[in-house]
């Protein structure tokens, strides 16, 4: 028989469908419940649901009912559902404000909101059980997902990521809808924040020249392609790699820029960029001999 949980997040799950917006169950741990099929399989999959079958994550994420429910009985472990962000028509961006480890989203998106001119529209608001909040916004396309990029306690939740759903109970609680914020429409995210929520471009490759470089102009580029060509799970590891041999090198002040602004394309926030080039800085610098 099922669980009261299950049966309020399944109930929840197909409110917020009924609203155009694709869910996919999720386990106490806030993490997709449905088990991946490949997870007996001796090598990592790519797979994002082309093999037909559930248990790709946010890939499983719809708003048909029939299918939600029959992935709700594949997971009766489910408490909570996930909302896919970024997709279509919506292009759903979750701002998320925490208010834990000594930061304030909320307080730092109000001083954001000031200090760039804009205000922030009336949206269905999510109480999370630490205290913070979620605001749900749309978009005219699809925003990268970010970790503290904007300030300090403000993640965005884009294409690929998921909130979690009011009426989901997690480990740490429950997700509630704000009072009276339930009935107002999606509103659309001011433009001046979408801007600060995309990364910086990539350092630009300049053109090759005639004559051949300085050996440190070539090793200078070649370390900002190597911050660029990480992946998830390496990117602080080069990145630190990559100051290290700058300041090795000794023109590490002069490269540290370009490097954090490689580290922010490939998805580390700048603020977490900045301190491991500066962290290899002071290594260095505490191996200098006096």
């Amino acid at each position: 028989m099922p669980r009261p949980d299950h049966t309020r997040a399944l109930h929840a799950a197909l409110i917020a469908a009924a609203r155009g917006l694709p869910v996919i169950p999720l386990s106490r741990s806030k993490l997709p419940a449905v088990r991946s099929p490949h997870r007996d399989e001796a090598r990592a999959s790519a797979c994002r649901g082309e093999c037909g079958r559930p248990g790709h994550g946010v890939h499983d994420a719809t708003t048909d009912p029939a299918a939600i429910r029959a992935l709700f009985a594949l997971a009766p472990w489910a408490t909570g559902y996930g909302i896919a962000c970024g997709l279509a028509p919506l292009h759903l961006v979750g701002v998320d404000l925490d208010v834990k480890h000594g930061a304030n989203g909320i307080s730092a998106l109000r001083a954001l909101a000031e200090s760039r001119g804009f205000t922030v529209p009336q949206t269905v608001t999510v109480l999370t059980p630490s205290g913070g909040r979620h605001l749900w916004f749309s978009a005219p396309g699809p925003v990268p997902n970010s970790v503290s990029r904007l300030a300090p306690g403000i993640d965005i939740r884009g294409a690929g990521g998921y909130v979690v759903g009011p009426g989901s109970r997690t480990v740490a609680g429950h997700y509630l809808v704000a009072p009276g914020t339930a009935g107002h429409p999606l509103a659309e995210a001011p433009p001046a924040l979408l801007r600060l929520a995309d990364p910086p471009p990539p350092p630009p490759r300049a053109p090759e020249p005639d004559h051949p470089r300085h050996p440190a102009e070539k090793r200078a580029a070649g370390l900002v392609r190597f911050v660029l060509d990480s992946r998830e799970g390496e990117r602080n590891g080069r990145l630190f790699w990559a100051a290290c041999r700058a300041y090795d090198a000794g023109f590490g002040e002069a490269l540290a820029p370009a490097l954090v602004t490689a580290a922010v394309h490939t998805g580390l926030s700048e603020q977490e960029a900045a301190a491991t080039v500066a962290s290899a800085g002071r290594l260095r610098a505490s191996a200098e001999p006096y």
